[in-house]
């Protein structure tokens, strides 16, 4: 019952945010907006208590959390919060990778490629905007994240292929990874390359879906 209520409760905060970006409602999104993860990560502690592989994805949450709270301060706190996020996903590729996958080398080698030479086109182009607008220093962080967030995405996309993970969560941490893939580079692509309309509602919405699918997909799979 508890835990049923705090799934409800984080969708009904995630939707609180999008209305509050959507409507720049600044009070209600500095509430809205952690609130969503630290009752994802209540979830997660209630149904789990984090035993096991559970609590790489717990630590994945809470360092989300941190980032979530860094990039809403100001622009200034950019580096912290993309530091935090970098930290979430090595917890999410840890947590992905336990036990060590059992995967067709064909399969991992050419899933690898293509997203290989996706995210290298992709940040070829958000770096050449961080250029642009004179923010050199950015770009070394931001291509070893971007580097970072692709193992996390190709960790969780390879779940399908793994005989130790049944399908439907298989299929959510593949769909969760993807939503929050996409919804990094819309930021990225917003802010450096060239601005997106909607962009920062659209960027909230697939990266609270892709945070939810990622760790009930996990729940489904790793509890006890």
């Amino acid at each position: 019952m508890m835990a049923d209520l705090l799934l409800i409760l984080v969708f009904l905060a995630a939707v609180a945010d999008w209305a509050a970006v959507a409507r720049g409602w600044k009070k209600t999104e500095y509430i809205a907006k952690p609130a969503t993860m630290l009752l994802l990560f209540a979830w997660l502690v209630v149904l789990s208590h984090l035993r096991g592989v559970l609590i790489w994805f717990g630590l994945g949450v809470l360092f989300s959390l941190a980032g979530d709270v860094f990039l809403m301060i100001s622009e200034r706190w950019f580096l912290p919060g993309l530091v935090a996020f970098l930290l979430a996903q090595v917890m999410y590729v840890v947590g992905l990778n336990l036990p060590l996958p059992d995967v067709s080398p064909v399969w991992s080698l050419g899933l690898a490629l293509v997203l290989g030479v996706s995210s290298a086109r992709v940040l070829r182009r958000i770096t050449g905007g961080l250029a642009g607008k004179g923010l050199g220093r950015l770009i070394i962080p931001v291509l070893v994240y971007g580097m970072i967030i692709t193992v996390m995405l190709l960790s969780a996309m390879l779940t399908l292929f793994r005989p130790d993970w049944t399908p439907t969560p298989a299929l959510l941490v593949s769909l969760g990874a993807i939503l929050f893939y996409f919804s990094d580079v819309l930021l990225a692509w917003d802010r450096f390359v060239t601005p997106v309309r909607n962009g920062r509602l659209i960027n909230m919405v697939i990266y609270h879906l892709g945070q939810i699918g990622l760790i009930v997909g996990a729940v489904l799979q790793f509890r006890k």
